[in-house]
């Protein structure tokens, strides 16, 4: 007769720990007894396809690098005078943008909760299972201008496109210099019809032209952009603030 440590010993070979601990505790438990081989075969993967899908996920949120990991669109305050509308925010809720390849430009002055809510919706597409990358607008663009340095610009930019959905984070706080809006029409161009793009901004929407400078490449990104966009502009005092007085 094969004993279970024979069997646990089998199964660790193979690498299937969520399997191993459900075994585990069937044999411990009673309640397991009572059901057929199939029923028990099946709560055994189960566990194992669980445990894989819970690891990935981890992974995920790893590599998404989001600057507050713990948002989560359950903390969103609906205040009335943020000018956010719940409905709007659970229809994106299920990530069907990003099957669309259409973005969210989030909008608002400083504290209004821009970072959050876009960091809240990259955490839920996470969740379901679509890969993610936070990037503060300036990072990204440093991180690009060092490529062009050492030759591996190709590289990083099939790295960056690979994600399903890339959040910008502080779109327009300072001047764009040199090449670096030639290197955000990139990113942008890269991700046409192939992923989704999240982008917080002070700015309103109408002065992205000007800001960009550039009327070619303003014209060709902001059409990338704003076809299909979901447009939120937060308004109303500071979260932080409102969070202070209560």
């Amino acid at each position: 007769m094969i004993s279970l440590s024979t069997l646990l010993d089998q199964i660790t070979q193979l690498n299937l720990s969520g399997f191993k601990q459900a075994l585990e505790l069937q044999s411990e438990g009673i309640k397991y007894q009572s059901l057929s081989f199939e029923e028990r075969l099946y709560h055994l993967f189960e566990a194992e396809i669980n445990q894989r899908h819970d690891k990935r996920i981890k992974r995920m949120l790893s590599f998404a690098k989001l600057k507050d990991s713990s948002a989560s669109l359950d903390q969103i305050e609906y205040h009335a005078k943020r000018n956010l509308d719940k409905s709007q925010i659970l229809s994106l809720a299920n990530c069907e943008f990003i099957n669309k390849a259409q973005n969210i430009l989030l909008t608002g002055m400083t504290g209004t909760g821009k970072s959050f809510l876009a960091q809240a919706l990259a955490r839920r597409a996470i969740a379901l299972g679509y890969s993610a990358k936070y990037y503060r607008i300036n990072t990204l663009l440093e991180e690009i201008k060092m490529a062009r340095l050492d030759g591996s610009y190709t590289k990083t930019l099939a790295k960056i496109s690979k994600f399903k959905l890339l959040l910008l984070d502080d779109f327009g706080i300072t001047p764009l210099k040199g090449d670096e809006i030639n290197d955000l029409f990139e990113i942008i161009e890269e991700r046409t019809l192939s992923g989704s793009i999240i982008i917080t901004a002070q700015l309103p929407i109408k002065e992205w032209y000007a800001y960009l400078g550039n009327e070619t490449i303003a014209d060709a990104m902001m059409d990338r952009l704003i076809h299909t966009a979901h447009k939120i502009e937060l308004k109303g005092p500071s979260m932080r603030e409102l969070m202070a007085n209560d």
